[in-house]
């Protein structure tokens, strides 16, 4: 069909010249063909190159220096992979950012409505503050975004902080004294067994137990790692001397899914507390009827099976999750890879109505866990130390979800008989802080104030 000088052919519409009352086109097809040639020309050329590439890869060796110094340094980058993909080192998470802060202000707001005290109030202003320095990074990167990060890590600690602070709180970190050893005994076990956790029982808040001076033991038995039994003495004599103990199993085997992983555990009240085997999970094993109950860690990656174990100077093998019990309750310390490594603490609760073990909140440090030998709770604040020498811990470092307030420049000594650290914890009931120093059994006295 002609129309003008203008030629409609199928879909395609061609300029003609109009010749003796007609329209006069010629149509070159080729146009709209598939160019056949150009494209075997490039397959050619793509194909060259890949032999070319494949030569020169078969030309290119490496010495056996090369070779082992590639797989030692892919050794060594292995266990930091994780910060790839986990948003340290990548562009700018603006949106991310912008929902945790919604999410903390509806929580601020929440707490605020049921307390509405200075600290909550204090807590709103600095949300909204935080959120106009987001908004502002979407204008401008004079703002670094990990700080921003780190602002909302701490603000969120202070508002679980806010639900636990009493009325009469001071605000200032808890100071410590420690002082000379007052037990020193070799584990009942023996030496060999370098790893474990020991004590005096801790009880729970307002428990009576007729049974409360309880002495307790808990190795592990297979490689270090691993353990099935706890042994218990009615009394201190009979610690002290080896005798009229009684033992427990609460696990078939060291492989069993309610065996324990790591120097980790506390008596609680009539409970044993421990990391459970290969898990991110806590056991709570009741040594009335044998029942064991479970609650797994809340984070991303919870570490476990020695991803972030305590490892100052002299690594203590699968240390992961440390529990731990203080006046204010029950605790276990660990690291996500959330958090990068660093130590997050978790608080614990028993309900014996439901007979469910819940965690009931969370904080976050800046201490990376695997810097450190060991840490306790007293009050409520953590207290991390470091090896000094094979003779002497320290206490460095000190955190307080009370109020969310760090102290790195504490200095305080722990005399020990031998190098290995397995255990540290603290008991609320006499005061002492007792270590499981490489199969040797010391308590400090310990002041606080």
């Amino acid at each position: 069909m002609s129309v003008g000088n203008v030629l409609q052919v199928g879909g395609e519409r061609v300029m003609g010249v109009k010749e003796k009352g007609a329209c006069v086109c010629s149509v070159d097809s080729e146009l709209w063909a598939f160019p056949v040639q150009q494209y075997e020309n490039i397959q050619q050329l793509l194909q060259s190159c890949e032999d070319s590439l494949q030569s020169l890869n078969q030309q290119v060796t490496y010495t056996p220096i090369q070779t082992s110094l590639v797989a030692n340094v892919t050794a060594r980058l292995q266990p930091h992979q994780y910060l790839q993909y986990k948003g340290l080192y990548s562009t700018l998470g603006l949106r991310q950012l912008s929902t945790e802060i919604n999410q903390l202000e509806g929580h601020v707001s929440v707490v605020h409505s049921q307390l509405n005290n200075k600290h909550t109030q204090a807590l709103t202003k600095e949300v909204e503050k935080l959120r106009q320095n987001v908004s502002q990074m979407k204008m401008t990167d004079d703002i670094n975004l990990q700080t921003l990060k780190e602002q909302v890590r701490y603000l969120k600690n202070r508002v679980e902080s806010c639900k636990s602070i009493p009325n009469d709180f001071r605000g200032e970190l808890l100071q410590i004294d420690i002082y000379d050893t007052v037990v020193t005994k070799i584990s009942p076990y023996g030496k060999t067994y370098i790893s474990g956790s020991w004590g005096k029982q801790a009880l729970q808040n307002g428990e009576e137990d007729e049974e409360q001076d309880r002495y307790w033991v808990q190795p592990l038995v297979s490689s270090h790692i691993w353990g099935n039994v706890l042994r218990v003495y009615p009394t201190y004599d009979d610690f002290m001397a080896s005798i009229n103990h009684k033992d427990y199993t609460f696990a078939p085997a060291h492989t069993h899914p309610n065996s324990i992983e790591g120097p980790s555990a506390v008596l609680y009240g009539k409970a044993l507390y421990y990391h459970c085997y290969k898990s991110e999970d806590i056991c709570r094993y009741d040594l009335a009827n044998n029942n064991v109950k479970r609650v797994k860690l809340p984070g991303i990656g919870v570490g476990n099976n020695n991803k972030f174990p305590y490892c100052y100077y002299d690594c203590r093998t699968h240390s992961d999750i440390d529990l731990e019990a203080d006046e204010t309750g029950l605790w276990a310390i660990y690291a996500t890879m959330g958090n990068h490594g660093n130590i997050v603490v978790s608080r614990l609760m028993w309900d014996s109505e439901s007979e469910t073990l819940n965690v009931t909140q969370t904080w976050e440090t800046r201490v990376f866990k695997k810097a450190v030998t060991n840490a306790f709770m007293v009050c409520g604040v953590l207290y991390v130390t470091r090896y000094n020498s094979d003779y002497r811990e320290e206490v460095f470092y000190a955190f307080d979800t009370m109020t969310g307030r760090e102290d790195s420049t504490l200095s305080l000594p722990l005399e020990k008989v031998a190098k290995g650290v397995a255990s540290l914890s603290y008991n609320p009931t006499d005061r002492k802080i007792y270590m499981y120093n490489d199969g040797y059994l010391l308590a400090y006295e310990a002041r606080f104030y």
